[in-house]
């Protein structure tokens, strides 16, 4: 099974933070500061220690460094990259996470990426920090990165072109598509850096995937949060587990009349089509006594913007109601059953106590239809010919 990283953004994420939690994790130190020493830059030194925030045992990772206004672009850093001992992939990695953040601040600043002065971001401590998470994740065999949502606050950061508004634009350009949600606190929680490595590593974000848990690590951020809640970043390692449909799905419906049901085949299978995982349409009484329809859904989060609007262009409805459900199915292999009269496909649930065998609608009708027989006696037949083995 895949070793999975799941990023537990609670107080937010920087740089500093995601780093401490690898360390925490079980990254070696040593090995860290070896490759790390494969960057062949000078005039920096990794602290790393211990600390405990709100009972908590976490650990603190800081870089201290003698530079102060040296600016880098781009090019410069992909230079020190290529030009170091790290291996290429690695290398591939790391550029990827600051490529990212150039085109970032492109955008904010209405100029190209390789033009991007790199001020906080290019300081010898954010290149070791985004190094060593590459690092991290490489040596503790993490396959798959899954981050929660961000949290975003209020208020104003002083970085070197002023104050900015919070969150940074950076951010925010880093952050579009992402789910995010809104904290009641005038203090960064989530830093261009930490932005940068989430959206880069992480495959997806949204809650914990199924995984059997091997280890837990806590980096601690180097300020305070004003409301007491401890700083820190949680990382959840484990095992993922195979789950062959999503557990978790939305429920969408809406209330139909004055519409033809004629359309309806047309409607299901372009649902169907479109990744829905059922569909169905049930007649209702609705006000004033008038007949209608209730359609109703089930859809894998990932296909649910597309199952609405589809339901709003080839429907009469006006509006939508849906919700995120849990489910629990049972496991299902397809298998071939023969039949005197040919093979077809069935479905073997497991069940706490043995199985079932469910023949496939479809190709029972075909043999009863092309044999000119009652399609019981064909479904019937392939049940049989499964409990004779």
């Amino acid at each position: 099974m895949p070793t999975i990283c799941y990023l537990d953004c609670f107080s937010g994420i920087s740089g500093n933070m995601l780093l401490g939690a690898l360390l925490s994790a079980g990254l070696s130190e040593a090995v860290l500061r070896e490759e790390l020493d494969k960057l062949k830059l000078p005039g920096w030194k990794l602290e790393i220690r211990p600390v405990v925030k709100a009972g908590i045992r976490a650990i603190m990772a800081r870089v201290r460094t003698e530079e102060t206004d040296e600016l880098r672009h781009l090019a410069d850093i992909q230079a020190l990259l290529e030009q170091s001992a790290l291996e290429k992939p690695l290398v591939d990695r790391a550029l990827a996470v600051f490529r990212r953040l150039a085109e970032a601040e492109a955008r904010v600043h209405g100029t190209t990426p390789e033009e991007v002065h790199f001020h906080e971001i290019g300081a010898v401590d954010a290149i070791i920090d985004i190094v060593g998470a590459v690092l991290g994740l490489h040596h503790l065999g993490i396959h798959e990165v899954i981050c929660s949502p961000l949290p975003l606050p209020r208020g104003w950061v002083r970085c070197a072109h002023g104050e900015l508004p919070l969150p940074a634009p950076a951010v925010c350009e880093l952050l579009k598509g992402v789910p995010v949600q809104g904290e009641n606190l005038a203090q960064e929680l989530v830093t261009p850096t930490g932005a940068a490595l989430a959206v880069e590593l992480s495959r997806s974000f949204g809650p914990l995937p199924p995984m059997t848990l091997t280890q837990t690590g806590f980096g601690a951020g180097s300020r305070e949060r004003r409301d007491r809640r401890p700083n820190l970043l949680r990382l959840l390692i484990g095992r993922g587990q195979v789950v062959e449909e999503t557990q978790l799905v939305e429920v969408i419906e809406t209330h139909l009349d004055d519409w033809n049901p004629e359309f309806w085949p047309h409607v299901s299978a372009k649902l169907m089509d479109a990744g829905a995982l059922d569909v169905s349409l049930v007649p209702i009484q609705m006000k004033k006594g008038r007949p209608g329809f209730l359609l109703c859904l089930l859809a894998d989060p990932a296909h649910a913007a597309r199952l609405k609007e589809i339901i709003l262009r080839e429907t009469s409805a006006v509006g939508l109601r849906y919700h995120a459900v849990q489910r629990l199915t049972l496991s299902r292999t397809t298998i071939e059953l023969v039949t005197p009269w040919g093979k077809v496909r069935g479905k073997q649930v497991e069940l706490p106590d043995g199985y079932r065998i469910k023949p496939e609608y479809e190709d029972c009708a075909k043999l009863a239809k092309e044999y000119k027989i009652p399609l019981q006696q064909v479904y019937a037949a392939a049940v049989t010919a499964d409990e004779h083995g």
